[in-house]
């Protein structure tokens, strides 16, 4: 059976926070019926407010008396341990379980749900516009369907890359689940540097914003490399081959530094 978001459910979402609500809403954007979505927050914010009343959603503060098909674990590695606990009486055997807390990984996963349906994520915020994109990996229990019905909730977010190793889902979430901060920082840097060279505030960050936006939207629409796509921008001896010399010297390594620090503590989460 082809397996699509509308005969999926019913799903409950636990954690309505800013990624948990946007992946609600992707699915519900994709066809999820809005009674086949339990969302469970004890403490709600505007945003999960707003997801409710635009879909005609009830906001549960406990899962007590839930049955869910699918659980989607979208809480912070901080407390996820004593969200499982508290999620022990409704699930079983037929649960699929899908996280995205990060660092958190399936053996630990398994031992707080009591059982091996686990599918581990790691998505990013652009998740919002479904401009996203997911690392995945299954655990041992994981059968083929399994798979298809995370799939189809993951990939309303954007594309889902699957990976066989689980030790890789902790350098996607140093590349791709922390890299949309790196970006904006970038944005926030290059304002800074306009600024400097004496533009206006509004003007530098304007400059700045949709510098990144144009050069994502033509990296999205252009297939070639993003080494073809620099080098198209870069006169031989012209002002961006200036830049690029003092830049290209110190960001590999800057941003190699950043994302190893981003992997150590997903990795320092998982061990709690």
């Amino acid at each position: 059976m082809s397996v699509s978001l509308r005969n999926i459910g019913p799903v409950m979402l636990v954690g309505a926070g800013k990624m948990g609500v946007a992946l609600a809403r992707g699915w519900l954007n994709a066809g999820l019926a809005p009674t086949n979505l339990i969302l469970v927050d004890p403490v709600p914010g505007a945003a999960a407010l707003e997801l409710a009343e635009d879909f005609g959603l009830i906001l549960n503060t406990d899962a007590s008396g839930l049955l869910p098909n699918v659980l989607v674990l979208a809480v912070k590695p901080q407390i996820i341990d004593a969200v499982m606990a508290s999620l022990l009486p409704i699930v079983g055997p037929n649960t699929l379980a899908i996280s995205i807390a990060a660092g958190i990984d399936i053996a630990r996963l398994s031992r707080g749900l009591g059982m091996g349906r686990i599918v581990r994520t790691m998505p990013n915020t652009p998740a919002q516009i479904g401009k996203g994109i997911t690392g995945a990996v299954g655990g041992p229990d994981i059968g083929a369907e399994d798979r298809q019905v995370a799939e189809a909730l993951l990939a309303a977010a954007g594309p889902v890359v699957w990976f066989d190793d689980e030790s890789q889902i902790d350098a996607v979430t140093a590349v791709s689940g922390s890299g949309p901060a790196y970006v904006f920082h970038m944005v926030e840097a290059l304002a800074e540097a306009g600024r400097k060279l004496g533009l206006s505030h509004a003007i530098a960050e304007q400059l700045a914003r949709q510098t990144v936006i144009g050069s994502a939207a033509l990296l999205e629409a252009d297939p070639a490399s993003p080494a073809v796509l620099r080098q198209n921008v870069t006169s031989p001896n012209g002002t961006t081959a200036a830049g690029l010399a003092v830049l290209m010297e110190e960001l590999t390594p800057l941003i190699e530094r950043t994302t190893e620090a981003a992997r150590r503590r997903s990795e320092e989460l998982g061990r709690g």
